[in-house]
């Protein structure tokens, strides 16, 4: 419980500001410093997917029979490999108080939940796993409930904003992405141009969905809230301690020079993606096999800021990570990614031109390709004509140019591998018998096409008989060398306790700090993750820390 009635928030995403309205309707006041020109952090980016079992939502919409039982079975079945790193408390902590924070959002009108038709858990095999009804996500919001806000709102360069779950899941992620693109060509517009490239010509869509009409219904109650200072491009530098180590303020530079604030302090800073020596520490990979998709703020602030006063760092496998197969890219933050992986027509190897994972899911290519006993890097994509005549790549359309220097290509697979550094002889036997498979629907190797998340999530719904899979078979042939590329959801993080306290070294909480959101080791799930996890714990974080700053402390 806190006597101050000023608090300072440090980071603009989704768990920031729902920290700084929570605090706000308790009569706090409230100053968040945002490092960035713009609103939303890597939340605005994301999918917009909050993960929450025995949710209300599921019942209002006529979806029966989770519990919190069968949650914590499903986390406790994921998070089956190391389990030294899985916080037992924070995780029941977690799963008990999830439903009521995020019923408690939507009565404050930061949000009007709507369950995603029909997406899986990601582990379908595993105990307490539900076929529907814990994905989470906004129902669409008009923009111009921002006011001048609007164009202060990151918009997701990934999704197609305006597009719901429902109408994406026709005609799948992909090929709905490249219609948008399509449409914003014929219009002289970058459909999906970066914030901070946009122009006029492409300005916030009227209607917002995704992550980043999650973040916008958020945004849209905090400027209703009197109490709440919003303060963009103002980088915390330093947090204040007194004499016995409390922290009791920020320090930050901003265009007119460096400014302090006084108070608690609640860290939103997301994770360490645009650091490279924090990447190499936690992750274990160099700039030649890392990249990211999230917003170029997005440095890892919150783990130096904490460290510097005491704060311990969790660090969790990298096998765990949730990063995605991407490529370096031309526009934008500078890299790509997609599921353009997943589709059919396609399949992932290593140099030796073998397959080695289920190549269509992000968990098992990171858990096999970073297996520290039998590592997989470099990594490719290799895909043939079909692949780009139906889906292209990236910002390249069906049958269109690839950029320069980014896809190599070959009338041969041999010869593709001899020119991407890949056995090509094992390369052509790799593809023939993945092949041969692939027209039956089935990888009897590795399970491609197995799991109904990517199916439904990632694949080509009109593609028989299995939306992932397809024959690597049709001249010419293309590939790339792999990166992984970080989502802002680094696992590895500075260690709280269940309620978002910050720790030391020795498990003491630290007067006067609190993280919430991804900048927090993951330790809540341990080395299980399902997609909705990040932002589903991050708000359920900023509940409990807000209540408990607010003077209302969650039970």
């Amino acid at each position: 419980m806190s006597d101050n009635n000023e608090i300072v928030v440090v980071g603009a995403g989704l768990s920031g500001l729902a920290t700084a309205l929570g605090l706000a309707l308790r009569g706090k006041q409230v100053t968040v410093f945002e490092a960035g020109e713009l609103l939303g952090g890597a939340a605005a980016y994301s999918g917009g997917q909050v993960w929450c079992a025995a949710n209300h939502v599921a019942v209002r919409q006529g979806i029966e029979g989770d519990t919190l039982e069968l949650g914590e079975r499903y986390v406790r079945a994921i998070a089956h490999s190391h389990p030294e790193v899985l916080d037992e408390q924070a995780m029941r902590r977690w799963l008990e108080v999830s439903p009521d924070a995020l019923r408690y959002w939507e009565d404050v009108e930061a949000i009007r939940w709507t369950v995603i038709p029909g997406l899986a858990d990601y582990h379908n095999e595993a105990d307490g796993a539900l076929p529907e009804g814990r994905y989470l996500t906004n129902e669409p919001i008009d923009a111009a409930a921002l006011g001048e806000w609007r164009e202060k709102l990151r918009v997701s360069p990934y999704f197609p904003v305006g597009t719901t779950y429902a109408e994406m899941f026709v005609k799948g992620r992909r090929l709905t992405n490249v219609e948008e693109e399509s449409a914003g060509e014929q219009a002289g517009v970058q459909a999906f141009g970066l914030p901070e490239q946009r122009g006029a010509a492409s300005a916030v869509p009227d209607r917002l969905t995704f992550g980043t009409g999650v973040v916008a219904g958020f945004l849209a109650r905090v400027i209703r809230e009197p109490g709440i200072a919003l303060r963009l491009e103002h980088r915390v530098t330093e947090l204040l301690t007194d004499d016995d180590g409390a922290v009791v303020g920020v320090r930050a530079e901003s265009p007119a020079g460096p400014v302090e604030a006084r108070g608690p302090v609640v860290l939103a800073t997301s994770t360490y993606d645009w650091d490279p020596e924090l990447v190499q520490e936690l992750v274990g990979l160099g700039p030649e096999d890392f990249g990211s998709v999230a917003p170029r703020t997005i440095r890892g602030d919150g783990i130096r800021l904490a460290r510097a006063v005491g704060g311990a760092i969790a660090q969790l496998p990298a096998t765990a990570i949730p990063m995605l197969p991407g490529w370096p890219s031309d526009t934008g933050v500078g890299f790509a990614y997609g599921p353009d992986y997943a589709m059919p027509h396609s399949m992932i190897v290593d140099r030796t031109g073998n397959r080695y994972c289920d190549d269509s899911y992000w968990v098992d290519i990171v858990e096999k390709t970073m297996d520290p006993a039998d590592r997989h890097l470099p990594f490719f994509l290799v895909f043939d004509e079909q692949h780009h005549q139906k889906y292209g790549l990236g910002a390249t359309l069906p049958g269109g140019e690839y950029p320069a220097g980014l896809v190599t290509s070959a009338p041969t697979l041999r010869e593709l591998g001899e020119a991407l550094g890949i056995d090509g002889e094992q390369l052509e036997k790799t593809a023939a018998a993945f092949s041969e498979n692939a027209r039956q629907g089935v990888d009897p190797d590795f399970g491609r096409g197995s799991v109904e998340y990517v199916r439904r999530f990632a694949g080509d719904p009109a593609n028989e008989p299995n939306p992932v899979l397809g024959p690597v078979e049709q001249a010419p042939f293309h590939g790339l060398r792999l990166r992984f590329v970080g989502t802002a959801i680094g696992t590895s993080g500075v260690r709280i306790d269940g309620d978002g306290r910050v720790l030391d070294e020795g498990g003491t909480a630290i007067s006067g700090l609190y993280a919430v959101g991804s900048c927090a080791a993951l330790t809540t799930v341990g080395t299980g993750y399902n997609s909705g996890i990040a932002l589903g714990r991050g708000l359920t974080l900023a509940y409990l820390v807000s209540n408990e700053l607010g003077g209302t402390p969650v039970d």
